[in-house]
């Protein structure tokens, strides 16, 4: 596999349940196309992706339709309860599959979709520059946080302020993610015989010790967790479509 080239994993065997809507979120229409659409769409179309591994859930009804309309590059596995169990299942299926423990593997998020090209390509160029040696760490597009943040303490009137927190060196985390193929496995097993789940790829790397490298990406690269997200990812995409960038 050429030195450049990545598989994509997506874990997408989420209900989403807590996002109130018939559908699993990823399947709700934006503009003519499902979430999950959207949040492949720029990875289909670059020509380092060698392929996807999308890993849902079991029994999943609106699946089997999508992938047959996405093509033979789109391959799936079997997710699990958790985010780090269903990225975990999807390294399984591509290590199975023949693909090599130290390709490359880019982890997003089906609930991403307004994920830039710019964005992958500056993730991929700077751990590529920083990869001589590195096995483990590669890096994760983040976003230094900008707002005052606050600690929040219980009150019998609602919640107070406790204090002020630094935000100084402190990185809002996005995805893609990209790492290794088999230094990420072996980081997502370690924390299950530990008994730890991680939140990211990123968190397990780190603490297999680890430091991936922070890349810069874009506020419009939103995670949709409510409706009011959905509503803006929806306006993000609009505009980029009009504006011809996609």
């Amino acid at each position: 596999m050429d030195a450049g080239r990545y598989w994509l994993v997506m874990p997408a065997a989420g209900r989403g349940q807590r996002f109130g809507a018939e559908l699993p979120k990823q399947y709700l229409s934006l503009h003519g196309r499902s979430m999950l659409e959207w949040a492949l769409r720029p990875f289909l179309a670059d020509a380092a992706c060698a392929g996807v591994m999308v890993a849902v859930s079991r029994g999943d009804a609106h699946w089997p339709a999508l992938r047959a309309a996405l093509g033979a590059r789109v391959r799936d596995c079997e997710g699990g309860a958790e985010r780090a169990d269903s990225v975990r299942a999807a390294l399984d299926a591509l290590l199975a599959s023949g693909v090599a423990a130290d390709a490359w593997v880019l982890v997003h998020d089906a609930a991403r979709p307004c994920v830039s090209a710019g964005e992958i390509a500056a993730l991929r160029g700077t751990v590529l520059r920083h990869a001589a040696g590195e096995a483990l760490d590669g890096g994760l597009l983040a976003l230094p946080l900008a707002d005052t943040l606050k600690r929040g303490a219980p009150h019998a009137a609602g919640v107070r302020v406790s204090d002020t927190v630094a935000r100084e060196s402190l990185w809002r985390a996005l995805t893609p993610q990209m790492f290794r193929l088999g230094a990420l496995h072996a980081a997502l097993l370690a924390a299950q015989r530990e008994g730890r789940v991680p939140t990211d790829e990123a968190q397990a790397i780190e603490w297999a010790g680890g430091a991936p490298q922070l890349v810069t990406g874009e506020s419009t690269n939103l995670k949709v967790t409510t409706p009011a997200d959905f509503g803006l990812a929806g306006r993000i995409l609009q505009a980029v479509e009009f504006a011809g960038e996609r």
